[in-house]
């Protein structure tokens, strides 16, 4: 949970009512002692999922935040590794944290980038895109990477109706969109609108073949599935990006 360097309870809640970009800013200087930065042991398993798929020439964090995902990237790219987030603030503490790596800011949505990169990456980030944004987005990756290049992000399976999870996932999507209806400027964050088949369907349809690999090290639920995979999206060779449907 927060340790007492992390954000108050005052700090969260003028966040809260901050624009995505705006909120980032002011959470980056506490951001690494809250949860919202992704584990170590999430990375370095994700690190050994992939690390025979490599090695990768270029890699880049989509959305990275103050950098957590480097720790992924550094072991498996002997290139450039680069981070692109919205955020100047965290981007500054990145930059801060690991002044030789390449940061950049922009929008995921129009990645400044164009078949530059053999592996990306992202962590923790797909709740702050609608539904309906997901193709686009998934169009940028694909784009920025070179043919043959792959995309991998963690999903975890969704908790059953049962759990106290979801039903605490459940009230913070609904509190986020009667947030959202009453106050501007929005503050996109969702834990429910990245449903595995969706995804799938759209990362086909922006060019990539899709592979799931099971994160072994955080066991299965009961029925046997794994509680965690990875998605290994990888850019089919020759096939040109297509943009979201209308």
């Amino acid at each position: 949970m927060f340790t007492p360097q992390g954000p108050t309870f005052r700090e969260l809640t003028v966040q809260a009512l901050s624009s995505v970009e705006r909120g980032y800013d002011l959470l980056a200087p506490k951001f690494d002692h809250t949860p919202f930065r992704t584990p170590a042991r999430v990375l370095d398993a994700i690190t050994e999922t992939l690390r025979p798929l490599g090695p990768f020439g270029s890699g880049l964090d989509v959305c990275c935040g103050t950098g957590a995902g480097l720790r992924t990237l550094r072991p498996l790219c002997h290139g450039q590794v680069t981070g692109v987030d919205l955020s100047a603030g965290m981007l500054a503490a990145a930059r801060e944290a690991d002044p030789a790596a390449h940061w950049v800011r922009a929008d995921a949505r129009a990645l400044p980038f164009a078949g530059a990169f053999d592996l990306a990456v992202s962590f923790g980030a797909f709740g702050h895109f609608l539904p309906s944004e997901r193709p686009g987005l998934f169009a940028q990756v694909h784009a920025a990477l070179r043919p043959g290049g792959v995309f991998a992000f963690p999903l975890g399976a969704p908790p059953p109706p049962r759990s106290p999870l979801y039903w605490t996932l459940l009230g913070f999507d609904v509190a986020m969109r009667v947030r959202n209806a009453l106050w501007r400027p929005p503050f996109v964050m969702y834990y429910r609108t990245f449903p595995l088949q969706g995804v799938r369907e759209d990362l086909a349809r922006a060019g990539f073949a899709v592979e799931l690999l099971p994160m072994e090290e955080f066991g299965r639920r009961p029925d046997g599935s794994p509680r965690w995979r990875l998605v290994v999206a990888r850019r089919r060779p020759g096939r040109r990006t297509l943009g979201p449907r209308r």
